[in-house]
């Protein structure tokens, strides 16, 4: 089980990359293209779909590596049974909030493409398209937090994911 929450979070991470990386070539197609002459429409919107969709996807990612700010001044001057419970309260905060999120992600892509509802820019594209990229960032980062709630629950330390090829390392 492990490996495959491992691998999902990693395959989030990678989807977000590919995001960033078609955010670049849609600024810089636009950019290229007006010097000489050429309109290529819809380039803004789809950059803005694709860094909606990078920010989203790279949620649970970030956050199974570390990276999302964790302001610990307060766990840092408290013992060790009451880092633990405010550990404990600030998962199980962050996961209702996380579902939350999700929940309404979720459903705002399901609506719009029940309501077949397309963009106003030139391009019209369906919008639940893009949406489902949030929706999907969202629910993979309400595994990654109920994951780590469910191991801190258990007694055990949360693992973050480590660098290319390394094995998981634990939280501190």
């Amino acid at each position: 089980m492990r490996a495959l929450l491992d691998s999902l979070y990693r395959l989030s991470g990678a989807l977000a990359a590919i995001g960033m990386v078609a955010t670049l070539v849609m600024v810089s197609a636009g950019i290229f293209s007006r010097p000489l002459g050429i309109y290529l429409s819809g380039t803004d919107d789809y950059a803005g779909y694709c860094m909606a969709a990078c920010g989203f996807l790279a949620l649970a990612y970030t956050f199974k590596h570390g990276e999302h700010i964790r302001v610990s001044l307060v766990l840092e001057r408290v013992g060790p049974r009451l880092r633990k419970a405010l550990e404990w309260f600030s998962l199980a905060a962050a996961t209702t909030i996380a579902m939350t999120l999700a929940w309404y992600a979720v459903r705002l892509a399901w609506q719009s493409h029940e309501f077949e509802e397309v963009s106003q820019g030139i391009d019209a594209t369906p919008l639940w398209i893009p949406q489902l990229t949030m929706a999907i960032g969202t629910v993979v980062l309400v595994i990654a937090l109920l994951d780590d709630l469910i191991l801190t629950t258990l007694g055990r330390t949360p693992r973050r994911l480590a660098g290319a090829g390394n094995e998981a390392v634990r939280m501190e």
